[in-house]
């Protein structure tokens, strides 16, 4: 009989992108009887307690207590549990075991973006053998297996493409007044590209604001202060912080425009949300943003100051183009459904076990 485990280790107490992804999979993954590891208990499933202390929560102790209980710990209870696949929504699993395994990879950035930092160790060394070792791995986009393939010297048969999603309850347009401000949603990055956003919203007449939400970055966020103060942009520029996810819908509806133009994502969860709350959306013509953009959202070529600022002011001046984008995108995120994404997982989860 045929036994999975699903390794909940990595969620922090405030769900972020990847504990998301796993939580709205699980609804499908009921039918398969699975034992979820995890510190928390979850009414319906069957839970094995672990160590409270493996995610992010506890900073980069955290993440290398988990590592260590992945190799050490894990293939026990693998053993004792008589599990025949452990399925990880990212991607970790015990190296050198008899533990079989489907794992999901999100984006290779650190690979993209190198940093001297433990990360792009952990994806240069660590994770190119966990796939490697997997029945199979589980990618958010076309463009996150095509990066697989390239820095790990992978076959594409190996994966599949098992897109995110958004809720459906949550993300969604409100009847508010629109409001003087570009938005950008996300991290402070270099890989980002607000630089350029900020050289490109400069060129604007000063009507308009331009809203970044996001947590700072003390190696990032000073460099965007002195470029505001560069440019001249005084109190235009509005650094919010981290925005609670129940606000989100109203400060996104309320927008001109969603400015996502990213030089690289292996997803893109912000160009989605824009859509379904019928926002339009501008974001990059590379990665993984046309895969999910499609014809609902603005295309350009992030590199280019000069595009970004053109579909900036076209949108701002033309109400019936952005009419036009906001009827479209909300067509288009309306495509992506966890259902849909987690019946994919939920099939192939079935081939391995």
């Amino acid at each position: 009989m045929s036994q999975l485990l699903v390794n909940l280790a990595f969620i922090p107490t405030k769900p972020t992108g990847h504990a998301i992804y796993a939580k709205n999979l699980l609804p499908a993954l009921k039918s398969l009887n699975p034992i979820l590891l995890t510190p928390q208990t979850l009414p319906d499933f069957t839970c094995q307690a672990i160590p409270a202390d493996l995610n992010p929560d506890f900073g980069t102790k955290g993440h290398f207590k988990r590592l260590l209980w992945e190799q050490f710990r894990l293939p026990r209870l693998y053993r004792k549990l008589r599990s025949t696949l452990l399925f990880s929504p990212i991607p970790e699993a015990p190296l050198f075991s008899r533990c079989r395994s489907v794992v999901t990879l999100h984006d290779l950035i650190p690979l993209r973006f190198p940093r001297k930092s433990p990360l792009t160790t952990y994806f240069r060394y660590y994770i190119p053998q966990v796939l490697k070792q997997a029945q199979h791995v589980l990618c958010d986009s076309q463009a996150t297996v095509e990066d697989a393939m390239h820095y790990y010297q992978m076959p594409a048969q190996k994966f599949s493409v098992v897109p995110l999603a958004y809720d459906m309850q949550h993300f969604q347009p409100l009847d508010l007044p629109l409001q003087n401000y570009f938005l950008y949603i996300g991290r402070h990055d270099a890989y980002k590209n607000l630089e350029r956003s900020l050289a490109a919203f400069a060129t604007l007449p000063n009507d308009y604001e331009f809203w970044i939400a996001g947590p700072p970055d003390p190696r990032y966020t000073p460099l965007l202060h002195q470029q505001v103060a560069e440019l001249g942009l005084g109190d235009r520029v509005k650094f919010l912080s981290y925005v609670p996810y129940r606000d989100l819908p109203q400060l996104i509806n309320q927008a001109i425009a969603l400015v996502f133009v990213s030089l690289w994502e292996g997803f893109g969860l912000p160009v989605l949300e824009g859509m379904a709350c019928g926002t339009p959306v501008i974001t990059s013509n590379l990665s993984s943003m046309p895969e999910v953009a499609g014809d609902g959202a603005m295309l350009v070529d992030p590199y280019s100051v000069d595009a970004i600022a053109a579909v900036m002011r076209l949108v701002a001046a033309q109400p019936k183009l952005r009419q036009e984008f906001v009827d479209k995108g909300i067509v288009r995120a309306n495509q992506f459904r966890w259902e849909k994404t987690s019946q994919l997982a939920l099939q192939i989860l079935q081939q391995y076990l």
